[in-house]
């Protein structure tokens, strides 16, 4: 039988190959479009966006705690177990002092890097710093062995001693008693960690599935790097919250749970606590019954404390988890409760995103179909109608035959008149696109962002500063409010022309798909939060150096807001081009139907023996394009099997078409 941390990696395997067969799925998709030529440029741009993602697509837990709380210990034994040894240092003390991500990608090479302290002198967050290798510094893993491997590690939990000033401009607090910051020691120096931040690389067989842990130090270093509460943290798809069973809920505990992991989110899926050392209370003065009922209580009481369902609460003594592990010991493995905790993790986390990757494909791989039958569908009335009107001519004389051109000529002249006001629309969408990315491109974010940083370094008391930094938040908001009204604006119009030539030349074309800017108002939302609950306080504000406060709030939330803008344009951008794209599309499979037409009357009128010859060559294009349309079906519900998901029954092209 397998043991639980087997079944764990399954999960992750089965995850991974369901993600393997949804990207195959994808990739025959667009290969017949290219083949079959009926996609074009934006759909095809769609796809191969949508496959990065899904070769890209990464899962990451968190592991929280204050330190001695055996959270170390709990990544070795859930994820490491396989070495049969400590992978992480786990000892008394602080062991992790900078956040440090465990990854792995096909691309990369066995390696640890990591970032000095120093380099929050330059004013540049983490993961800007990631582009700039020259800035870390890095050691190869020549081996995968388990020694390897913690001799590489130990290195994360490199300190130094500095003086306290120094310590502060790192962005370190100070505090006398050391409960909310670095205590000094008797030479009035404080121990600061060496790195800001580390990658370890290593193919690990759930790391190369795209599992990425991250491993975050205690309250007093969390807290001095804003982008770990600001970003890692509330990106995480799960966080694991560590106390220890000996302490129970510390003030320290309470603190980081309070401001970091779970900050006013209610109920948020995939944010578990972890009772560590429960093996503490196996004394062998009493049965499990008693020792059940003491941990009953324990988790009760951390319920309770922290305001959540004890449901989410898993008492657990990670050393004997890894002890049992390591000796294939099945009785100690099941009294650890390791087993329960995994089970939780797994069910919580790979369903949840499971959901959101099926949901994302379904999106853009149904939008790309449906576009694509549009068109193919207005193809096969074209043919029809095409058919139909030579069928129609046969035997009749040459002054039907004129008439015929006539008629189509009149109908392409009316249709160059309809063009007339889709290049008029093309006009106002063209501006009110500009009007939009007025509002909520990149270049207003930095106009805002430099008259903030303008009116905070003005500024010479608190109540100016709050203004300022609250000013911020209003403009960016306002601006999204703007947007909104802007896209409305253009879905309006674009829905009335799609009507009107859906009418008027009967193309195939179902309403263009709306676009809401929700999703970024309520990051801005959580990064508002985020500001007056770390920065907006009267005590920071009181106690922090203009300068300082001024470095920290464009460190951290100005890069944040930069980023939501940056993904809100990519994602409007892509909704532009998606929206206009079936209307463009249909109008030159139109215009090419009507010369097609056109051409053919013209060559019946001046030799009718090719009547015939016209009429299998349009029966040949017809069946060319039912066959062509079962196919597309038959891709369709490839990509929902790949995805786990029920094809709906369609009509028939045949019964649609006629």
């Amino acid at each position: 039988m397998n043991t639980p941390i087997l079944n764990l990696a399954d999960q992750f395997s089965a995850y991974s190959r369901w993600r393997s067969g949804a990207a195959d799925a994808v990739t025959r998709l667009r290969g017949w479009l290219t083949r079959n030529e009926v996609g074009n440029v934006q759909a095809d741009m769609r796809l191969q966006y949508l496959l990065e993602r899904l070769r890209d697509d990464k899962l990451t837990v968190a592991f929280v705690a204050e330190f001695s709380r055996g959270k170390s210990e709990l990544i070795n034994a859930i994820f490491f177990a396989g070495y049969r040894d400590r992978i992480l240092p786990s000892s008394a003390g602080r062991t992790t002092m900078c956040p440090t991500e465990l990854q792995w990608s096909a691309d990369a090479r066995p390696e640890l890097r990591l970032l000095p302290i120093r380099t929050r002198a330059l004013q540049a967050p983490v993961s800007e710093l990631k582009r700039f290798a020259d800035e870390w510094r890095v050691f190869p893993l020549r081996s995968l062995e388990a020694a390897e491997l913690q001799s590489a590690l130990a290195r994360v939990g490199d300190t130094e001693r500095v003086a306290q000033e120094e310590a502060v401009q790192l962005g370190f607090k100070i505090d006398p008693k050391g409960e909310t910051g670095l205590k000094p020691g008797a030479d009035g120096k404080v121990e600061i960690p060496s790195w800001r931040h580390a990658v370890v690389q290593f193919p690990h067989p759930l790391l190369e599935q795209g599992l990425v842990v991250l491993d975050t130090p205690g309250l007093n270093a969390i807290g001095a790097e804003p982008e770990l509460t600001l970003s890692l943290l509330p990106n995480a798809h799960a966080v694991l919250f560590i106390l220890a069973a000996d302490t129970g809920v510390t003030q320290s505990d309470l603190a980081v749970w309070r401001d970091y992991v779970h900050p006013g989110q209610g109920s948020r899926k995939g944010r578990l606590v972890v009772l560590n050392k429960i093996d503490g209370l196996w004394d062998g003065l009493r049965d499990e019954a008693r020792i059940g009922a003491e941990i009953d209580g324990q988790v009760r009481m951390v319920a309770e404390t922290l305001e959540i369902d004890p449901a989410v609460v898993f008492p657990v003594s990670a050393q004997k988890g890894l002890v049992a592990r390591v000796n294939g010991d099945e009785a100690l493995l099941g009294r650890s409760r390791l087993p329960e905790l995994e089970r939780a993790l797994t069910e919580d986390l790979l369903p949840t995103k499971q959901d959101i990757v099926r949901d994302d494909t379904l999106g853009e791989t149904g939008d790309v179909a449906r576009q694509t039958r549009e068109l193919l569908e207005a193809r096969l009335s074209g043919l029809r109608e095409q058919l139909q009107e030579i069928t129609d001519l046969r035997g009749k004389n040459q002054s039907v035959i004129e008439y015929m051109m006539r008629k189509i000529r009149a109908e392409k002249d009316e249709f160059e008149q309809g063009l007339q006001k889709y290049y008029a629309v093309r006009s106002v969408f063209s501006d009110l696109t500009n009007s939009l990315f007025a509002h909520i491109g990149m270049d207003a974010l930095r106009d805002e962002t430099r008259r903030t940083r303008e009116a905070m370094l003005e500024s010479s008391f608190t109540k100016g500063l709050r203004e300022a930094m609250e000013g911020f938040f209003t403009h960016v908001r306002g601006n999204l409010r703007r947007s909104t009204d802007e896209i409305g604006e253009i879905s309006r119009m674009l829905d009335a022309m799609y009507k009107r030539f859906a009418v008027e030349h009967g193309l195939k074309l179902a309403s263009p798909a709306g676009f809401s800017t929700l999703r970024y108002e309520k990051e801005i939302d959580r990064l508002e939060t985020a500001f007056n609950r770390q920065i907006n306080t009267t005590l920071t504000l009181v106690t922090t150096e203009k300068h300082a406060l001024t470095q920290r709030f464009f460190e951290t939330v100005a890069v944040q807001a930069r980023r939501t803008f940056e993904v809100a344009n990519r994602d409007i951008e892509q909704w532009l081009r998606a929206v206009m794209s079936p209307l463009e599309t249909q109008v030159r499979e139109y215009q090419i139907q009507l010369k097609r037409r056109l051409e053919s009357v013209k060559r019946i009128h001046q030799a009718t023996d090719t009547l015939e010859d016209r009429v299998e060559e349009l029966k040949q294009g017809e069946d060319a394009v039912l066959a062509l349309l079962a196919e597309l079906d038959a891709l369709e519900d490839g990509v929902r099997a790949a995805l786990g998901v029920d094809g709906a029954a369609r009509a028939a092209p045949q019964a649609k078409a006629a």
